[in-house]
């Protein structure tokens, strides 16, 4: 498998702290993409926070749209 510094994603750590800015639990946020059709437990929203699971695109863009997280964010864990 195919891994970003060791990591199984590159933007988990971003998601974890975008989300608890926003004050979604990850029930929350699993709910809120269940509503636009991207099924994703709570148990996937953890490993994909602890970077230990793949991310897949779309759900990677529908959990930016949810939460709020731009391009400017996104540039910035990828050079830290």
């Amino acid at each position: 498998m195919k891994k970003f510094k060791g990591k199984s994603n590159a933007y988990g750590a971003l998601i974890e702290r975008q989300r608890k800015q926003k004050g979604y639990s990850r029930a929350d946020l699993s709910r809120e993409l269940d509503l636009i059709g991207i099924p994703i437990s709570g148990d996937e929203l953890y490993k994909i926070e602890k970077q230990l699971m793949i991310l897949k695109d779309f759900e990677f863009v529908a959990i930016c749209k949810i939460l709020d997280i731009n391009i400017n964010e996104l540039k910035k864990q990828i050079e830290q």
